[in-house]
């Protein structure tokens, strides 16, 4: 028999009680959109590596005039080390856990939360080398036979003008699909100075953006949305990719040992060639969006955009929603009214369409998917 979901159905609880796992500026951000998703959610506790990043927290969430009643976490309800997710998912008293720490940890956490059958959300990327991906794959695998309800931080997937511009591409608005592209280009991100008194290991965790075991490079961290939405248009997962890339003005070793650029060229079944371009570099030309050409037109998708070109003619002009509420959302209702919901596969997926790319670049070679699913690499420290 299934075991039954953590909380049981139909409300039969006034609070959804959530913890925090992970509270830096992603992890306060999603913390708040849950307690903005719902009035049924409760935040009751919160774990992190640094004591300050919590008090953070804490303190964000407290100070809301409009939900501190439902935010106040207890002096015994906080966590602080590295072990601290574990003591969070111990207690027991928590049906629902944001999972937000660096992605490096990711994967680990996941299977943790599942293994104490918590619903989760988790922010993208969900790992940072294949072993993770294989985890991530179990994982998800283990919370569909516990009944459980996992939502990713990919917000375009519940984003109203991506979900009526796939919606009108698998109508066959622009006809069958046979090209795209997507970019991520921008300027550079925040930095923290090392501090004399840091150990390599807190530099590293504070400035987590800038090593690939703990983000996977901004290809995998960042680019990863356009990624999955160029997936979820295409309803599959490339077969191979060549790409390249290099640290051009990032070179300073406070940035650690990321790229600071990528551009790939993707192959998906039916022959059609994806282009794929991410940047992270100050004095350049931006762009964030997706494109698709098919045999009838194009379509172009952005945050709160979405317009499609040729036998068809449509532009998205609905009110948009903050994707980051309804993501959270999704999850609380699947939950409560115990429906089944569970995105660990396809952004799992679409992380290691990423990771594939970033193999290619660092070492310079053609890469399958097949190749990139099942590689050894696993780039979690090992202690001697």
């Amino acid at each position: 028999t299934q075991p039954a979901a953590t909380i049981p159905p139909a409300r039969a609880q006034t609070r959804l009680r959530v913890g925090v796992i992970g509270c830096g500026g992603r992890g306060t951000g999603a913390a708040i959109n849950s307690l903005e998703a719902s009035p049924d959610t409760q935040i009751v506790a919160l774990a992190d590596v640094f004591q300050d990043r919590l008090d953070s927290c804490r303190n964000e969430l407290a100070k809301s005039e409009d939900f501190s009643e439902r935010a106040r976490v207890a002096d015994d309800h906080c966590f602080v080390g590295f072990d601290a997710y574990q003591q969070l998912l111990d207690r027991g008293d928590t049906d629902l856990v944001i999972l937000a720490t660096p992605p490096g940890f990711r994967a680990r956490h996941f299977a943790a939360a599942v293994a104490a059958r918590k619903h989760v959300f988790m922010e993208k990327p969900v790992a940072v080398d294949p072993a993770g991906i294989r985890a991530v794959l179990a994982a998800a695998a283990h919370a569909d036979a516990a009944n459980l309800r996992v939502v990713a931080g990919t917000q375009r997937r519940h984003e109203r003008s991506y979900i009526e511009a796939m919606s009108r591409l698998r109508d066959g608005a622009i006809g069958r699909i046979t090209a795209a592209r997507c970019f991520w280009n921008q300027g550079g991100l925040w930095m923290n100075r090392r501090e004399p008194q840091w150990s390599d290991t807190e530099w590293q965790l504070r400035n987590w953006l800038y090593f690939t075991w703990l983000s996977g490079d901004h290809i995998c961290e960042q680019h990863v949305h356009n990624l999955d939405a160029v997936n979820w248009a295409l309803d599959a997962t490339p077969k191979s990719c060549l790409a390249l890339g290099g640290r051009q003005v990032r070179t300073d070793p406070a940035y650690g040992n990321i790229f600071d650029h990528f551009a790939v060229l993707y192959e998906y079944p039916g022959d059609v060639h994806v282009t794929s371009m991410c940047r992270q570099i100050e004095g350049c030309g931006g762009m964030v969006e997706e494109g698709f050409t098919g045999t009838d037109g194009t379509c172009i998708t952005s945050p709160g955009r979405a317009d499609i070109r040729g036998k068809t003619t449509w532009k998205f002009k609905s009110d948009n929603p903050n994707p980051y509420v309804e993501e959270h959302k999704a999850l609380i209702e699947a939950i409560i009214d115990n429906r089944p919901l569970n995105e660990a596969r396809r952004v799992a997926e679409s992380t290691l369409t990423a990771i594939m790319a970033r193999m290619s670049a660092y070492t310079g070679k053609p890469v399958t998917w097949d190749q990139a699913l099942n590689s050894k690499l696993d780039l979690y420290p090992t202690t001697p």
